[in-house]
């Protein structure tokens, strides 16, 4: 990966990370996403799952919503997902089927992510569709903004 891609994916990594800092302050779990085509921001969100009272309101719905909205599409071929953590089965499978060309994110989540750290729903050639995955992106501010808010919580 050249300087100017890590440079870029770090300057939408760090809007994501505004994202999950005001989930944080909305007493959400903080996790940010963004979504950018060709090079533009098309859409920003953080979960909403209790101000909403909608199980499926994570960072990556929300925005992948958004976007097919701005774009006038179901199909996201040429989006790039940034989101903080580790998407879970529901954001993994979303993601397939919006055919999101790459995702982005930042720390591993041990517990319920699927695309490393419990199932490999990503995987290549498990579906039709292929997403490419890029992890460790500004993972340790990532980790800290959830680790700092689950031990406020305890």
């Amino acid at each position: 990966m050249t300087d100017r891609r890590l440079e870029l994916m770090e300057r939408w990594m760090n809007l994501a990370l505004e994202e999950a800092r005001r989930a944080a302050q909305e007493d959400e779990v903080p996790v940010g996403a963004v979504a950018v085509s060709e090079g533009e921001l098309v859409a920003r969100d953080h979960n909403r799952s209790i101000q909403l009272h909608d199980p499926t309101a994570h960072a990556e719905q929300l925005v992948l919503r958004q976007a097919g909205e701005k774009l006038s599409n179901y199909r996201l071929n040429h989006v790039e997902l940034y989101v903080t953590l580790e998407p879970c089965a529901m954001c993994a499978g979303a993601l397939l089927w919006a055919r999101v060309q790459q995702l982005v994110f930042g720390a591993r989540d041990e517990k319920a992510g699927a695309v490393f750290s419990k199932v490999s729903l990503l995987s290549p050639g498990l579906f039709n569709h292929h997403v490419q995955v890029v992890e460790g992106i500004l993972a340790d501010p990532s980790r800290d903004i959830l680790q700092q808010f689950f031990s406020r919580l305890r």
